[in-house]
């Protein structure tokens, strides 16, 4: 028999490389894309529903927003605004939902094979007043805002994006190994410096201003604006993972779990200070490309 595959949620019609989730909406943010090849994959951002139905999680698509020629490798989210990393650039999206009150029930009757076919978007709420029955449906708009070239490297391409407590700033990083940090929403360059050589994988801003990176140099750095503060040394002390290499982790708000998406389509979860494994399946045939705890 087969490895039994993992219920699906979603199937976007390109591949998906970042993953976001709105805490004030509960929207399922995904974004990817074919790139800018001419191989008919399209670029985008969708915009999920997140429902209930049958005691099943499903996502239903709100919104489709069209990225042209750029396939978003990166996202962070501040409120209702997206900071996406496509290529060498990042590109801010500002998204808005409100309630739209669809017709009556008599009224959708006389009009049923009047106009071309409706997209679904997401399951509409029903409210009665008096003898009618009128619905609610989530819409969705996203307009872009700025964009600014992030890095500038021979083969140039932004790695990862994050904003600051306030977000007020975001900070990105990319192959050239230099931090940039930008205002919100001008996009006005404030802070640039070499933190790696070769490039930056990840990055995080802490809520006193700190600045953590890790690179390509094996070295995992702690910043003061440019200025080094300290650098982590690592020991191994607890059990070891296995030998399939992984891609992406995540670790949950409390702190509790880590977990890690592989290259072979696995993902695993951790107590974060033991390291004891508390999850394992085999959920994707191809490498894990984003991952949320």
């Amino acid at each position: 028999m087969g490895r039994r595959r993992a219920p699906e949620l979603y199937r976007a019609p390109f591949p998906l490389y970042a993953l976001q989730v709105d805490p004030s909406t509960g929207l399922l943010i995904a974004a990817g894309g074919g790139g800018a090849a001419k191989t008919g994959i399209k670029n985008g951002v969708h915009f999920l529903q997140l429902e209930q139905i049958n005691g099943r999680l499903s996502a239903s698509l709100l919104h489709s927003h069209d990225t042209e020629t750029r396939a978003t490798m990166n996202l962070a989210l501040a409120g209702n605004i997206l900071a996406a990393g496509q290529d060498a650039h990042c590109q801010l999206l500002r998204f808005q939902t409100h309630q739209q009150k669809g017709k009556t029930k008599a009224e959708k009757a006389g009009c049923k094979e009047q106009g071309p076919r409706q997209r679904k978007g997401a399951a509409p709420v029903e409210k009665k007043s008096g003898a009618e029955t009128h619905q609610e449906r989530i819409e969705l708009s996203v307009e872009n805002l700025q964009a600014v070239q992030t890095d500038f490297s021979p083969d140039p391409f932004q790695k990862v994006v994050c904003f600051n407590h306030d977000n007020t700033l975001l900070a990105t990083g990319g192959t050239d190994g230099y931090v940039r940090v930008w205002k919100v929403p001008s996009l006005e360059k404030v802070l640039e410096f070499r933190a790696h050589e070769g490039e930056i994988e990840d990055l995080a801003l802490g809520p006193d201003g700190k600045l953590v990176t890790v690179g390509w140099d094996r070295k995992a750095s702690v910043w003061q604006k440019d200025q080094l503060v300290t650098q982590l040394h690592w020991q191994e002390n607890g059990p070891t993972f296995s030998n399939t290499p992984y891609r992406y982790q995540a670790c949950s708000e409390s702190g509790t779990f880590l977990g890690l998406g592989t290259v072979t389509g696995s993902v695993a979860i951790y107590i974060a200070f033991s390291l004891q494994g508390v999850f394992l399946s085999g959920c994707c045939s191809c490498s894990v490309s984003g991952l949320l705890l």
